[in-house]
């Protein structure tokens, strides 16, 4: 799958270069908790992985950023960008709830659910301006949230198949991410490399297990304030 990454890299080279430096986040300019909130599907929810009240990434970033922030979870199970998808994320109550959290920081990763059957083929079209209108729905807020993207991690359970959903992933949704990202100028969170030879902390091939979300937890904590965590974070093995 190296001709994977290589195809990710070669499209997103400009919005990295442009913004790194810029999404760095320092504690020093919130007199406040620096309020997180993480925007997702059953992967940032924590489906699948053991204990995920202190297991899910959103937990385990939560204990890698320190006391100085509050890291919500506000992932929902089947959730979807697409607002014409199986569970569109902006019907859902967590999608209020993180509105009225008024977060200063949001982590969206999205784009997993978009890829079956039953969404993406009739409704594919519709991607990107669902997805540009949840980033709106946030950049409106009165905190003025710092919002980074995340591409989402790879899907090896339907590699090879006839509807091969990793492929959809990889040329058409983060494609797509990508040019949002170009477009409003914000960060990208490269999940799908951190994990492309990691299928092993994949269990039923779709979400990550404890080891995996404390992966996820390390990379977006990286992103957000070039701290390197320390993996304090508890995992327990699935």
């Amino acid at each position: 799958m190296r001709f994977l990454s290589l195809f990710i890299a070669a499209t997103v080279t400009l919005t990295s270069c442009t913004t790194q430096t810029e999404s760095l986040i320092r504690e020093a300019d919130f007199k406040s908790p620096i309020r997180v909130a993480c925007i997702g599907d059953s992967i940032t929810y924590g489906y699948g992985v053991n204990d995920r009240d202190h297991n899910s990434y959103p937990t385990q970033l939560g204990v890698m950023l320190g006391p100085k922030w509050v890291v919500r979870n506000f992932g929902i199970n089947g959730a979807t960008a697409l607002k014409r998808g199986t569970r569109p994320y902006t019907d859902q109550p967590s999608f209020r709830d993180a509105l009225a959290f008024k977060p200063n920081v949001v982590v969206i990763q999205l784009g997993t659910n978009d890829t079956n059957a039953k969404s993406w083929p009739k409704h594919h079209e519709e991607f990107f301006s669902d997805y540009l209108e949840l980033i709106h729905s946030f950049a409106a807020l009165e905190t003025r949230p710092r919002i980074y993207l995340c591409r989402p991690v790879p899907l090896f359970r339907d590699r090879g198949k006839d509807y091969d959903t990793d492929k959809i992933l990889v040329s058409e949704v983060i494609p797509k991410i990508n040019q949002i990202a170009r477009r409003k100028r914000l960060p990208v969170v490269n999940l799908y490399a951190e994990f492309e030879d990691k299928s092993a902390l994949f269990p039923d091939g779709v979400h990550p297990n404890a080891e995996g979300a404390r992966i996820m937890a390390q990379k977006i904590c990286t992103e957000l304030t070039a701290f390197k965590a320390d993996h304090s974070a508890a995992v327990l093995e699935n």
